[in-house]
């Protein structure tokens, strides 16, 4: 009813509109996606529909019949009711007519980008200003998703030329450095090309590294029983364990859990999270890799007692080339969130405590569980 009386205020008399073209469009001004805010001569606000409360974050009976300025910074509202007093004295106006891109606030505070079509309307010899206001949010984050989208192809395609020139050189230097270890019986030679060697290994993983997170190329996807894939790691793992003295336990699902996923790429992310957890416990530490099922769902957790990550770290370590170990490159957890993320409907998460250690899990849909029933969205792409 308040934006029924509000659209009377300040639509014209007109022969031509009858009461159900009024309600049409009163309906349509409530119903849009655009917040519609309107002012009268005095800067108060007679129109707020139900976009506006939304964008806003502020009630109808918050805002009818009072300053504009309640919604406005003090600074905005100030130049907005100086431009809205000009344009009443002298009918001109800069942003009447046009669109702008601003930067708006809600209730709380907090900013938003924002596009703005301003209007005026004369009815009664009454002036009425109309901002019609588009919350751009999401329209920002997809450009800025897709800029980033072409940023990493055109990297990818930077590393994929300049991999191909390195790569073979590499490999030359590193073979003739073992050719030389095998010959050589000084010790500081021996030395030196030892580090050779090492350094062109380090360097070749992080050709590697680069070209995986830049160009990770296409998912070869398959059923995969996690249980199975989990005891292969389990048996790859755990002579590194026991020759450290750290305590490794692998606990699964007793019944068959199917999912579909790369197979290698999937080990691959596992693998690493289980190379970081044994290098960030001590002589003695724990690690658990458990597999639960629940809501469709099967959750593969790595859980270590080691260091933990400091708080400070937590929201960076996702990120590419953000590393706090001495050699490493900061793409392993970039590369391997990126993977699981690669799978529909999969999440990569962790959690850390310094001094309590970390886990961290991968999240992925079931395709088949409890000794092969299909689950439901299985079922219906295959019917």
């Amino acid at each position: 009813m308040q934006v029924e009386r509000a659209m009377s205020s300040v639509q014209a008399p007109s022969s031509n509109m009858n009461d159900k073209e009024l309600s049409i469009l009163r309906s349509a001004v409530e119903n849009t996606n655009e917040a519609f805010v309107t002012i009268n001569e005095k800067h108060e606000v007679v129109l707020f529909n139900r976009a506006a409360e939304k964008v806003f974050g502020y009630s109808r009976e918050e805002v009818m019949g009072r300053d504009l300025g309640i919604i406005m910074a003090p600074g905005c509202s100030r130049d907005h009711r100086n431009a809205v007093e000009k344009y009443v004295k002298t009918r001109h106006a800069r942003r009447i007519g046009h669109d702008t891109e601003m930067i708006a606030a809600r209730k709380g505070g907090e900013t938003f980008p924002a596009n703005i079509s301003f209007s005026v309307s004369e009815v009664d010899e009454h002036l009425y200003f109309t901002a019609i206001v588009t919350d751009l949010t999401e329209k920002m984050e997809l450009q800025k998703k897709i800029a980033e989208s072409e940023r990493l192809a055109a990297l990818g395609q930077l590393v994929a030329e300049i991999t191909h020139e390195i790569k073979n050189p590499l490999m030359m230097i590193g073979g003739f450095a073992n050719q030389l270890l095998r010959q050589s019986s000084d010790d500081k030679v021996i030395t030196k090309l030892n580090v050779i060697s090492e350094e062109v290994l380090r360097l070749e993983r992080l050709l590697g590294e680069l070209k995986d997170f830049y160009q990770p190329g296409v998912m070869k996807c398959e059923k995969i029983e996690v249980g199975g894939l989990l005891s292969e790691i389990n048996a790859f793992v755990r002579h590194d364990c026991v020759k450290r003295d750290i305590n490794v336990e692998f606990s699964k699902i007793e019944r068959p859990i199917i999912i579909n996923a790369d197979r290698d790429k999937l080990k691959q992310v596992i693998l690493n999270l289980i190379k970081n957890a044994i290098e960030a416990v001590e002589k003695g530490g724990s690690i658990q890799v458990t597999s639960t099922e629940e809501n469709g769902y099967v959750e593969i957790s790595i859980v270590d007692n080691g260091c933990g990550i400091a708080a400070c770290d937590r929201e960076r370590v996702l990120s590419p080339f953000f590393t706090t170990k001495k050699n490493g490159t900061g793409l392993g957890l970039s590369i391997s969130k990126g993977i699981i993320e690669a799978h529909e409907g999969s999440s990569f998460m962790f959690t850390s405590e310094v001094g309590k250690g970390s886990t961290f899990k991968i999240i992925m849909p079931v395709v088949i569980s409890q000794a092969g029933q299909q689950n439901e969205g299985e079922k219906n792409e295959t019917d």
